[in-house]
């Protein structure tokens, strides 16, 4: 189970209906009127914030924000603490240095990228994305889908998967520079 949605649903359970109505109001800048009219709740909220991408487990200040502004400490210490404890994890999950050939990848794969990231098991929707966050730069994009693969794999983020996927897609030019 996802620990950032453990913790929203954690406080979503906390929420009074007082502090879900000023939650509410601070966030009519950023969500429509009619979406938060059906809002009856902490969660649907929350859900409402994830789709629009304004909080991730790694973008959490507009809900510190919005937090602090209701004067619910309790909860903004919850998420500092969960903050913390995601860096110190995150430090623990980074690929080697040496393990990192998004240089060559990037130079070299091009407009093809999306099959290598299908066969990395990056999801459609990641993939959109990235393109929509950068939708003219396709070095950019082969980037960002190279970072969020090895975030999501983290310390089993291997050069040889990348190389058997780039093989795996007849790209071996590719794949022989990456394992110079």
């Amino acid at each position: 189970m996802d620990p950032f949605l453990t913790l929203l649903h954690s406080f979503s359970s906390s929420l009074s209906d007082s502090e879900l109505s000023s939650l509410k109001f601070l966030c009519r800048g950023k969500i429509g009127k009619r979406k938060l009219e059906s809002v009856q709740s902490g969660g649907e909220l929350f859900s409402i914030l994830l789709e629009q991408q304004l909080i991730a487990s790694d973008k959490v200040s507009f809900l510190e924000g919005l937090l602090e502004s209701i004067k619910r400490e309790d909860l903004v210490s919850q998420l500092k603490q969960f903050v913390e404890e995601a860096e110190v994890n995150a430090a623990d999950d980074q690929p080697d240095v040496h393990e990192k050939p998004i240089e060559v990848i990037c130079e070299n794969v091009g407009k093809d990228w999306k099959m290598l990231m299908r066969k990395l098991g990056i999801s459609e929707v990641k993939m959109d994305r990235i393109v929509a966050a950068n939708p003219f730069n396709l070095q950019e994009q082969v980037v960002q889908s190279l970072q969020e693969w090895q975030k999501w794999k983290g310390k089993d983020a291997k050069v040889t998967d990348l190389i058997t996927a780039l093989r795996g897609y007849n790209m071996n030019l590719v794949a022989d520079r990456v394992e110079q």
